[in-house]
């Protein structure tokens, strides 16, 4: 084989190296953590920031520390604070989108058992890019303390 067959091959090779890092890092997920519970606790929070390198959404969240898993909106209208589900989580090509208490947020319903602080908690995102094209992203949320989200404002 010539230097110049060779030079091809490890032209194609890392072109193609390449393309497969650009699918694997079509989303980042950063800072993802898990609201520590109390033993019998029912439900927790999830929280991240997810940055997708072209306008996708956040589709769902799944996890095996929780019966149901869902993406909910903290938002305040008139002064009373409300807390629901969504369908999706837009996120526009680039720009890193906070899922914390205070917005968007993953809500861990009908725990399995308790979190404690420290503990790993697997959690699986579905999202979805323009094209239609689905991508799944592992993560492991390290489970923090029992401080954090007030629900005294909400009526």
């Amino acid at each position: 084989m010539t230097a110049v067959q060779h030079l091809k091959r490890f032209t194609s090779g890392l072109t193609l190296l390449g393309l497969a890092a650009h699918a694997s890092a079509q989303v980042q997920v950063a800072d993802a953590w898990v609201r520590a519970t109390v033993p019998g606790q029912p439900s927790s929070g999830a929280f991240m920031t997810v940055t997708a390198d072209s306008d996708s959404k956040l589709l769902s969240v799944a996890s095996p520390v929780a019966k149901d898993v869902q993406i909910h909106e903290m938002s305040m209208k008139d002064d009373v604070m409300r807390m629901g589900p969504v369908d999706s989580v837009a996120l526009p090509a680039g720009q890193a989108v906070k899922l914390d208490p205070d917005g968007y947020h993953v809500m861990l319903m009908g725990l399995t058992g308790q979190i404690k602080e420290g503990d790993q908690v697997p959690l699986t995102l579905t999202v979805q890019n323009a094209k239609g094209e689905k991508q799944t992203v592992e993560v492991q949320a390290k489970a923090r303390g029992l401080d954090g989200m007030d629900h005294s404002k909400m009526h």
